[in-house]
């Protein structure tokens, strides 16, 4: 995992440490969703990892879901950026349309589907299905914070 050191510290206080994420949120033409279950907490959410350090974050969103899905995207648009408070985790996620592979299970993914919006809100907790869930609205990109499950107040 890359981290990142902040230059900007307070007198005595530790610097801040932060990882960055991407991930894809693909959606066919008949509106499903492509997710992954993790292979590490069997957890489902929309394919994505960690950001390499000499990698835009749009080619690591699509590098991410080919690696763990098998499909190849062409990315539409940054839909939000989220931030996990507990793990200092900051997720650039983006909409993505497949375009072209086949879908296939990996080292960090042990189930691909397609869900529809629903399935997203009944499979996923809140903290990932809101990416994905964001990610099918029009508009500007939203800012969130979350505790690894929950949003934090104010979203």
């Amino acid at each position: 995992m890359l981290i990142y050191m902040s230059n900007a510290t307070q007198e005595g206080a530790p610097m801040s440490l932060h990882s960055v994420s991407v991930a894809g949120v693909v959606v066919r033409e008949d509106g499903r969703v492509l997710v992954i279950r993790r292979a590490d907490n069997g957890a489902w959410e929309a394919p994505g990892g960690v950001l390499e350090l000499d990698e835009r974050p749009e080619d690591g969103a699509a590098r991410e879901v080919l690696e763990e899905s098998g499909v190849k995207v062409d990315i539409v648009r940054l839909t939000g950026v989220y931030k996990n408070m507990e793990r200092g985790v900051v997720a650039l996620v983006f909409l993505c349309r497949p375009v072209g592979g086949q879908e296939q299970t990996s080292s960090e993914s042990v189930d691909v589907r397609w869900f529809t919006p629903d399935e997203v809100r009944s499979h996923m907790v809140e903290a990932y299905a809101v990416r994905v869930l964001d990610a099918l609205k029009s508009g500007a990109a939203p800012v969130r914070a979350h505790d690894g499950q929950r949003l934090l107040s104010g979203e």
